[in-house]
């Protein structure tokens, strides 16, 4: 028999550090915009940019020189979801689509999964990546 994994609240503060209004304090991020901003920083993260875990991240930039195509595409969708898969426990049913526009030459990037032992409705972020010449 399978068991269901239950999730605790998680929590983390905002790294923007622009004080609550009232409270003064640094605003705190809990459950699924803390695990967004988890995955939303992986993805961002180039690699090697972390101290003493120079894995972590991704390595999406040096594919940003390359044409805008369906390979380099594929290439940015792997590494997103490699990256995740590796460094967010919390999360999975990991879906990444990459949309190359070759006329703009950038990339639309939508990330959707679900948060493991939570009833939340499927998490989805977009953004865009554009090539760097």
């Amino acid at each position: 028999m399978e068991t269901q994994r239950v999730s605790r609240p998680f929590k983390d503060i905002s790294l923007s550090f622009e004080p609550h209004p009232v409270t003064k304090d640094v605003p705190i991020l809990r459950n699924e915009n803390a695990i967004t901003r988890s995955v939303r920083n992986l993805v961002q993260i180039i690699r090697g940019e972390v101290f003493f875990n120079a894995d972590k991240g991704t390595n999406i930039q040096n594919t940003l020189f390359d044409f805008v195509d369906i390979a380099s595409a594929s290439s940015v969708q792997s590494e997103i979801e490699t990256t995740l898969a590796k460094y967010e426990p919390r999360i999975e049913n990991v879906k990444v689509f990459v949309d190359p526009v070759e006329d703009t030459n950038e990339f639309n990037v939508t990330v959707s999964y679900d948060i493991i032992g939570q009833e939340f409705p499927t998490q989805q972020f977009s953004f865009l990546l554009e090539v760097t010449r």
